[in-house]
């Protein structure tokens, strides 16, 4: 497939036309080494998914009239990631659609809306060019669907060994509006804490994914692009306090971050903590625990009591809230910055932060 990327002089640069064609099944040294197979590499792959006017003047910036972003709101929102998971494609998802929506995901939570994005690709000698392309499309399939684009990047091959496929790297930006102010700090007694959906998805599909437990139904991950949801939510609850997507440490994580940043206590029940029963038995058989497991598309949010009700509403009427529940509360008494689970037998459990890590490399 042969791109056209052209510069208009309306933007201020004379037109021309680019045409590579990748010939070489397979990526080389060559690729990254700034020649003719570079920008083949850049032209077919890259630039002929990503299109986006932004991308195709293929300066070494993307350049934006501020004007522009001032008309969304007043304060810019940006983010930086970087993606090595193992393996690079699982159940629901690819470390391509992971890398779109982890940067996506962390703009929202802080009440950005999502604008723009770079990618950084650090790919191995020997990668299959077709196993890129797919990855590639799929990152700019998830893009569209999150209504962001593309815009600028940077390509490095090195040699083969130095590291596993692919690993991706990834940058957004996006611009929040002045009536959103969101902080872990400014959680109040009485807030409700709501989960937009089953706990700990992708955690176990990545496990399983290794081929560490060959279950009979392989557990989906959980990845998906969050903007809307999170719009959704503010229409719902327009005091919504803090909002975080429950990535590495899982739910537990959060929790204890917000504790420990508005010195209240957390209380949640086990019992409306939603986890499906294949997780929950993947848990029980592994000696893990659900609550620490990694998410990809889960919100951990907290709302004021008052607007709990219609928040849950809003969350399941969105293809990515259908499952939301309402799991806990932050208390007025109890010890500050300490975290506790009511347990289904009627006791309770201290949920701590976790020591070490339970499963490495799942984003």
């Amino acid at each position: 497939m042969n791109v056209v990327s052209k510069v208009n002089a309306e933007d201020g640069g004379d037109t021309r036309v680019r045409k590579g064609k990748l010939k070489s099944p397979m990526i080389t040294l060559a690729h990254g080494g700034g020649g003719k197979a570079m920008r083949d590499l850049i032209d077919d792959v890259f630039v002929a998914t990503f299109s986006n006017p932004h991308l195709n003047t293929l300066e070494d910036q993307a350049r934006f009239d501020l004007a522009d972003l001032a008309k969304i709101g007043d304060r810019l929102a940006l983010t930086t990631d970087s993606f090595v998971v193992d393996p690079i494609f699982f159940p629901g998802g690819d470390i391509g659609k992971l890398a779109i929506c982890g940067t996506v995901n962390d703009l929202a939570v802080g009440g950005a809306t999502p604008l723009y994005l770079t990618c950084g690709m650090i790919i191995e000698e020997g990668m299959p060019v077709d196993t890129l392309r797919q990855i590639v499309q799929s990152m700019a399939d998830t893009a569209r669907e999150a209504g962001v684009q593309i815009v600028t990047g940077d390509t490095k091959v090195v040699e083969r060994g130095s590291c596993d496929m692919i690993f991706i790297n990834t940058a957004g930006v996006g611009v929040i509006s002045e009536a959103r102010q969101l902080g872990s700090s400014t959680a109040r007694p009485g807030d409700r804490i709501l989960v937009n959906g089953y706990l700990g998805d992708h955690g176990a599909a990545i496990m399983d994914a290794r081929g560490d437990m060959c279950l009979e139904s392989a557990i989906k991950s959980d990845c998906a692009p969050l903007g809307g949801l999170i719009e959704a939510l503010f229409s719902a609850a327009p005091g919504t306090r803090f909002i975080r997507d429950a990535t590495r440490g899982g739910v537990a994580a959060v929790l204890n971050e917000i504790a420990e940043s508005s010195g209240c206590a957390i209380a949640i029940d086990e019992d409306k903590t939603p986890l499906r029963a294949e997780v929950r038995g993947f848990c029980e058989i592994l000696g893990l625990d659900p609550l620490y497991l990694a998410n990809e598309g889960k919100l951990v949010m907290v709302v004021p009591e008052q607007e709990a009700s219609a928040a849950l509403n809003a969350l399941k009427e969105h293809q990515y809230g259908a499952d939301s529940a309402d799991i806990g509360t932050i208390l007025a008494d109890g010890h500050p910055g300490r975290v506790h689970m009511n347990t289904a037998f009627g006791g309770t459990r201290i949920v701590d932060m976790l020591i070490g890590d339970q499963l490495p490399r799942i984003c």
